[in-house]
């Protein structure tokens, strides 16, 4: 009976994606938690504002052997790819 009620516009609340890291036997383990409550696998992904354009630059500089400081360096690179403004110590970290 409740659901019926949050059908109708203007009272279901806005929904949050969520990317959940972690480490278990198997190695890293990176999710995206959708407001549906489906979760997805990701090896790389991006979520959020221009999440497009970061989703194609790490399909192109992503790879299943690189190091952790290569790791960093694709990340810091995709947010300057998607970032508006001047990326700095104080606004990044």
């Amino acid at each position: 009976l409740m659901q019926e009620y949050t059908q109708s516009g203007g009272v279901r609340p806005f929904g949050v994606s969520c990317l959940v890291a972690g480490y278990d036997d198997d190695g890293p383990q990176l999710f995206q938690v959708d407001p549906s409550g489906s979760s997805f696998g990701w090896k790389a992904t991006a979520i959020g504002k221009n999440y497009i354009n970061a989703k194609n630059f790490l399909e192109r500089r992503y790879n299943d052997d690189m190091e952790l400081d290569d790791a960093v360096h694709i990340a810091l690179l995709t947010l300057r790819e998607s970032y508006e403004g001047e990326m700095t110590e104080n606004n990044i970290e």
